[in-house]
């Protein structure tokens, strides 16, 4: 059943024993922070955008990373839209990648800014959930610190973790683009130290097949126990770039394997690792949306892994992973690998919610106005909330959702524009709620949607935001000031800063610590900053 091709060992072993003469070794650096005085005067170890473990890498001379448009979320009026409705969307691709773009001092293409990306890449404070529930649900309302006039909103969603132990049993197609590409020390190297990791993290009852493609695919491995880390380990080291890009190709292929070895309850899913550049056969956002879309209805889910620099096509893997019950990430260090594939492996590789729906309705008597920010292209049309056919977002286990909503209450002296309507709401709903949220989810393997309704009334307004609404704001800041956002208000990386700086033991968390180091970044450097051009 298992097949491995003799070169591909042999230029393994070859590899592995030139290493051992070179007496190199890879080390993993390592963080710790309880040394530092205080968040405001951390100066970050190491530059986790150069912490690729294969050298250090230049940024190309050259640019040919393609990007979709974006176009902001407006204000809604309640009075003509009082419905808000959106996909859940846990991918973190937008965030490591903007950190890449930071750290290398280069100006920030808009498209590549997604919020709701940034605020789902960190750790939240958020409860558990009970029982069989698959994920917890939080609220809260306070004054919106960029916009005196408005309030601020926001959601949290958190899926259930799982220890690796209480995980199913795994059938991972590793999918890997090995094209001419791919020959950057971020981008090959990269993807094989990142799957040397997740081997090393294998149960015996998982089953791990590889597939390569380039001008062509190739078959590396085919059903291989996990017990068979040696076997693993020499087919991932064998990997060598060069050739075209025909990704459609083993695509096709890599679903193929995977239905052959599918494992019923368990976690069937593709891993593709590409810098996104496709240039033989199918290679249109357009129609590898349609390829992605059939192979979803096989049961198989898709981890999308973006690779490298200069010329990632992040639209391309942004498509294939919303369109193919998916996720998107992007890998820029050894560190993110780990995060990605170790800490988060559970969400990474396991779904616990899936086609996952959220409806604000917002009550006219109580809000003039509101606006959605971030998930510009995961808002879905009102009617499609209940209709089960309609594709949405999965959740992972452990895996958080963020969403934040400026609010325009009904006392707000904030304008907001009514378009021309024959017939609106009077405001007369005879209740004092704000709003209601409600939430339609799958289990991993239902046809039908379950739904999860929560009203809430002034009671959940607070003075003062939470430790996790403070963070949220900061990122929010960041985020709006990246792309220019004409509802920035007063916000400055300056003030965003300062809402890092006043949470209590923000310090020992790295991942936020080294998003404050950001923040600082563009705030010393304001070079850095949003390259209108490719709009």
């Amino acid at each position: 059943m298992r097949k491995i091709k003799i070169a591909a060992i042999l230029m393994a072993m070859a590899l592995m024993l030139s290493t051992l003469l070179c007496g190199c070794t890879a080390q993993t650096e390592s963080m710790s922070f309880a040394s530092a005085p205080s968040a405001e005067y951390y100066e970050p170890m190491y530059d986790m955008a150069m912490d690729t473990e294969a050298g250090d890498v230049a940024e190309p001379d050259w640019n040919t990373e393609e990007y979709n448009y974006i176009k902001e979320n407006d204000f809604k009026a309640v009075a003509t839209s009082p419905l808000s409705t959106f996909s859940a969307d846990v991918d973190t691709a937008s965030y490591a990648n903007l950190r890449r773009m930071i750290n290398q001092g280069r100006s920030v293409d808009p498209g590549a800014v997604r919020i709701e990306e940034m605020l789902n890449y960190f750790y939240y404070d958020l409860p558990q959930p009970e029982g069989d529930e698959p994920f917890s649900v939080t609220y809260e309302l306070s004054d919106c610190p960029w916009n005196e006039s408005t309030k601020l909103l926001m959601i949290g969603l958190q899926a259930k973790k799982l220890a690796a132990e209480e995980l199913p049993p795994s059938n991972l197609v590793f999918l890997v683009d090995v094209s001419g590409s791919m020959s950057s020390a971020n981008k090959l190297p990269l993807v094989q130290q990142a799957f040397r990791m997740l081997t090393e993290q294998l149960k015996p009852e998982d089953r791990i097949s590889i597939v390569t493609y380039a001008s062509g695919d190739t078959v590396l491995l085919e059903g291989a126990a996990g017990s068979e880390g040696v076997e693993i380990m020499a087919a991932v080291d064998s990997l060598t770039a060069g050739g075209g890009t025909a990704g459609a190709q083993g695509i096709e292929t890599a679903y193929k394997i995977a239905e052959e070895n599918f494992i019923e309850g368990g976690n069937n899913r593709v891993i593709l690792a590409t810098d996104g550049d496709l240039n033989i056969g199918i290679s249109s956002e357009s129609q590898l949306t349609r390829l992605i879309e059939k192979k979803r209805e096989s049961g198989v889910y898709l981890s999308v892994l973006g690779f490298g620099t200069g010329n990632i096509k992040d639209n391309k893997m942004e498509a294939l992973a919303d369109n193919g019950n998916g996720n998107y990430y992007y890998i820029d260090t050894v560190s993110e690998a780990r995060k990605v594939l170790i800490e988060e492996m559970g969400g990474t590789l396991f779904t616990v919610a899936k086609d996952v729906k959220l409806q604000v309705a917002f009550n006219p008597a109580q809000i003039k106005g509101y606006r959605l920010i971030g998930y510009e292209n995961r808002v879905m049309a009102a009617e499609d909330f209940n209709d089960d056919t309609k594709d949405a977002g999965e959740i992972g286990a452990g895996h958080r959702v963020i969403a934040l909503y400026e609010i325009v209450d009904k006392d707000s002296d904030y304008e907001i524009a009514i378009p021309d309507a024959i017939y609106t709401q009077n405001g007369d709903t005879g209740s004092d709620e704000l709003l209601t949220l409600s939430i339609r989810y799958k289990q991993p393997e239902a046809t039908e949607s379950l739904l999860l309704q929560y009203p809430m009334g002034s009671e959940i307004y607070r003075p003062e935001m939470s430790d996790n609404m403070t963070f949220a704001a900061a990122v929010a800041e960041t985020g709006m000031l990246l792309r220019e956002s004409r509802y920035s208000g007063t916000a400055t990386y300056d003030s965003a800063a300062e809402l890092i700086r006043s949470i209590d033991g923000v310090i020992d968390d790295e991942y936020k610590v080294d998003f404050l180091s950001l923040v600082n970044k563009l705030h010393e450097n304001p070079e850095i900053s949003t390259d209108i051009s490719h709009e």
